[in-house]
């Protein structure tokens, strides 16, 4: 008798964890066809909000290039080429790692928060172009690429990697995204801690209904400009 219920109980989990998997594989399969007909329009827009982004840096005096390329970290911590519009001035990096090294109270902000609240690299047109999230728009190229997803979690710098800690390998399960759980949480008003508590809960629990909250969230978030930087 114990027999036959230990074999039925096998088999229970067996089934319950191969339909786990296909349900899984049906979730990434349509996921992945919803990113790429949405990149496929966003594309089409992408090249005149570039221009526009162009002759406004012109009209400020600035003729650098309007995109920003930097090497994140993707699904299962492989690194590619990701894409944004320039919001800082040329060299932004180099600017940073001596503003930290000169300044005590600016590395402690930046080692909570991985960012600076008034960060002086920022330019005139960056500002607007990040507060009214523009900026994050080329991440389009990256999403019909398949680097990205529209919702996922943050690319994450190859330099964060140690920061990180216990949760790396939690988040890197899922690729990128455009928007994700953080981003309709809180954003730019949570600690680096906060938010990797936020997207290690989002790659345990994601799947098509919290995606689709995510999306429709993202308006409401991005037209009340809600945690933007500033």
């Amino acid at each position: 008798m114990n027999g036959d219920m230990t074999v039925t109980a096998l088999e229970a989990e067996n089934k319950s964890s191969v339909s786990k998997t296909i349900r899984l594989y049906l979730y990434l399969a349509i996921k992945r066809i919803f990113d790429i007909i949405l990149s496929l329009i966003g594309l089409v827009f992408l090249l005149p909000i570039a221009l526009i982004v162009k002759i406004c840096y012109m009209c400020t005096g600035d003729f650098k290039s309007v995109f920003f390329t930097q090497k994140r970290i993707g699904k299962y911590g492989k690194e590619f080429k990701f894409f944004k519009f320039r919001t800082m001035i040329k060299n932004a990096d180099e600017v940073l790692f001596k503003m930290l090294e000169e300044n005590e109270e600016l590395r402690e902000e930046y080692r909570i928060n991985k960012k600076l609240a008034n960060d002086p690299r920022i330019t005139k047109v960056g500002k607007f172009l990040r507060k009214s999230s523009i900026d994050e728009l080329p991440q389009i190229i990256n999403i019909f690429l398949g680097h990205m997803s529209f919702i996922g979690n943050r690319p994450y710098l190859p330099r964060e990697k140690e920061d990180m800690g216990e949760y790396f390998d939690d988040i890197l399960k899922t690729k990128p995204g455009l928007t994700g759980y953080w981003q309709v949480s809180g954003r730019s008003n949570t600690t680096f801690e906060e938010r990797l508590k936020l997207e290690r809960y989002y790659s345990n629990h994601c799947g098509l209904r919290m995606d689709l909250k995510i999306f429709f969230k993202t308006f409401k978030v991005v037209l009340l400009r809600k945690g933007a930087d500033k």
